[in-house]
């Protein structure tokens, strides 16, 4: 059953304004080329501007604010002159347990092997020639918001997913920078781990505006204009967190979807590592601790196709909604 959501009201001379921030929530899957993932994008913007001038006779040309949103780690490196250098490795390619286990222990800190940062120092051990020229790496949401807005930055909770966050003074652990920089294999490439880094950005902070290139993307009629203001782009665990108001010490969300997780916002950080857990921060920098699970609705719709199939051998039509209805429901019977 789809859900109908309601644009927010606004006021109308000549132009649009829209009274509250419009989120761009762009996740989808990322292609080597950006063009595919805006020409995903644009039935988005479109059905957005179909929105507003149906329901208030006005073409979408302005919007108050906008930000990007889009699912956390990987790895995107990109060279001088802004090519991809590898292809996107997602926080599903669980290909780097031996740059995990090796950074966990040189910074004595949970380095899960999704994080960007066990998927460069992964490259580096494995001998991959593209890692001498990286200029840049970023995430998904940090690509996007650099092709809209030209700002190479994240905001500190996806920052947080990449490389370890002092949430003291929110931005990357000074300490751990200089370990990694330590490393001998490191040491003999042209850079340090902060020139690649994105910059990082806490939430409220101003991280950019739409540029006309940026626009042009996401409206290929040229209506929307630039200089739209634009947020630190967060990864979906952010995005989570603030919509569940899970953001002060002390509260907590769960997130089901491809992956599971459990967050729990701390009033301080964790005392010793734990492996099984994962810090992250809010979007404001507060320190979060995550048990993560990598499969739950694959796993769920493999189970629930099974039973269905299993049920018309012995001549029972049950719908996939029906199946999943009752199984959540008799799930409920289980011992907490």
């Amino acid at each position: 059953m789809k859900t109908a959501i309601r644009l927010p009201r606004a006021v109308i001379h000549g132009k649009i304004a829209l009274k509250t921030v419009i989120g761009l929530i762009i996740t989808m899957i990322f292609g080597s080329a950006f063009r595919m993932l805006i020409q995903n994008s644009i039935p988005i913007v479109r059905d957005l501007k179909h929105d507003v001038e149906k329901q208030y006779g006005a073409k979408l040309t302005k919007l108050r604010a906008m930000g990007v949103s889009a699912m956390m780690h990987g790895y995107l490196p990109f060279d001088k002159n802004g090519n991809q250098l590898a292809e996107f490795r997602t926080w599903r390619n669980t290909t780097t347990a031996p740059a995990a286990q090796k950074l966990t222990a040189l910074f004595d800190f949970n380095i899960p092997q999704r994080w960007s940062v066990a998927h460069l120092y992964q490259a580096v051990l494995n001998g991959e020639e593209h890692v001498a020229d990286i200029d840049y790496l970023t995430t998904l949401a940090g690509y996007v918001h650099w092709k809209l807005s030209g700002i190479k930055a994240v905001g500190v909770g996806e920052a947080s997913g990449m490389f370890p966050i002092d949430s003291q003074t929110n931005t990357y652990n000074a300490e751990m920078v200089k370990k990694f920089d330590s490393i001998c294999e490191i040491k003999a490439l042209p850079w340090n781990i902060l020139d690649i880094l994105p910059r990082v950005a806490t939430a409220g902070d101003n991280c950019g505006y739409l540029t006309k290139e940026g626009a042009a993307l996401l409206d290929v009629s040229g209506n929307l204009q630039s200089g739209v203001p634009m947020c630190p782009p967060e990864g979906d665990a952010g995005t989570g967190m603030a919509a569940t108001n899970a953001v002060a010490p002390r509260t907590g969300n769960v997130s089901a979807g491809t992956s599971i997780f459990a967050m729990v916002v701390l009033e301080k950080p964790l005392s010793k590592v734990y492996q099984e857990i994962d810090m992250v921060t809010t979007p404001s920098g507060k320190p979060v601790a995550m048990v993560h699970c990598n499969n739950c609705t694959n796993d769920m719709n493999a189970w629930v196709s099974l039973l269905g199939e299993t049920a018309k051998l012995f001549g029972a039509e049950v719908s996939t909604g029906e199946l999943f209805t009752k199984l959540y429901q008799k799930s409920l019977e289980g011992d907490a």
